[in-house]
Order: C-alpha cells, then sequence, then structure tokens
C-alpha cells in the first residue's frame, strides 16, 4: 500500500493569483517551495487543464507547502504570449525574488512590481530567454581567449 498523498492543484487567472496567494498564505501554506514555467509551444491542443481554462502559451508553477497540516499545493497560471506577464509574490513571499529573476531570464515573464527585475543567469546584454522552445539552440558562439 502506498502513502503517496497527490498534491491538490489549484487553476488562477492572473487576476486571481495574488488574492489567492494570500488566503492559502493565512491558512497555512507559510513557505513558498517553487515558482517556475513552462512553456506549451508545442503542445497547443494539450486536455490537461479543466474545460473552462483556457490554454495559453506559457504556463507558471507555484508550489506552496503547509507545516500546520502538512500538505503542498500547486497553482497553475496561464499566461498569455502576447502578454507574458503576471503579479510578483514577493511582497507575500520574498523567498521568491530569485525564482521569479530566473522565470523572468529564461521564459520572458515579467513579475510586476518585482523589486529587482535585472537577468540573475543570463549576461545583462543577452537576448532572448534560452528556455522558450522557439530560442535557436545551439547557436551561441564560440568565444577564445588570444593565445600569446
Amino acid at each position: 500500500m502506498s502513502d503517496v498523498v497527490e498534491t491538490p492543484v489549484l487553476h488562477l487567472s492572473r487576476d486571481h493569483l495574488i488574492e489567492t496567494v494570500a488566503g492559502l498564505r493565512d491558512e497555512g501554506y507559510v513557505s513558498a517551495l517553487d515558482v517556475t514555467a513552462v512553456d506549451y509551444l508545442e503542445h497547443p491542443g494539450r486536455t490537461d487543464l479543466p474545460p473552462e481554462v483556457e490554454p495559453e502559451r506559457f504556463e507558471l508553477v507555484v508550489t506552496l507547502i503547509s507545516h500546520t497540516t502538512p500538505g503542498r499545493i500547486r497553482l497553475r497560471v496561464q499566461v498569455p504570449a502576447d502578454d507574458p506577464t503576471v503579479p510578483t509574490l514577493f511582497d507575500l513571499f520574498p523567498g521568491t525574488e530569485a525564482l521569479e529573476r530566473e522565470v523572468a531570464d529564461m521564459y520572458g515573464i515579467v513579475f510586476e512590481g518585482h523589486p529587482d527585475p535585472t537577468r540573475i543567469l543570463m549576461p545583462p546584454d543577452w537576448e532572448g530567454h534560452p528556455l522558450r522552445k522557439d530560442f535557436a539552440v545551439g547557436r551561441i558562439p564560440v568565444q577564445f581567449k588570444a593565445t600569446r
């Protein structure tokens, strides 16, 4: 017999993200374990969403944990390619600062209200977002130091 407990998943709109996360924090979900994203460019007809949720190219995925009633909850937010923005969770969970910067750097999703939106993994002058499915893989120029 397995003791595996399934993680509940909530599908939210961007407009309800902050109020939902604040409510969950008040209910005991006191830590944000992860903030990441998925690019569904190559899977436009996916069927893993409830019928009332319109699939978008990007999806923000947030995992919260409760210590009072041990458990996790996953939040999935659809983010359109033509407006890749979501509100920052930094005011509710300051530990999301670097995680949001990674998502912004790798996927180009902007966290509105983030205190430091600078790149964290790529050089500041880097063009593009390496984890987007349409990013040209293998076209990174090799740089050599001159020998004497």
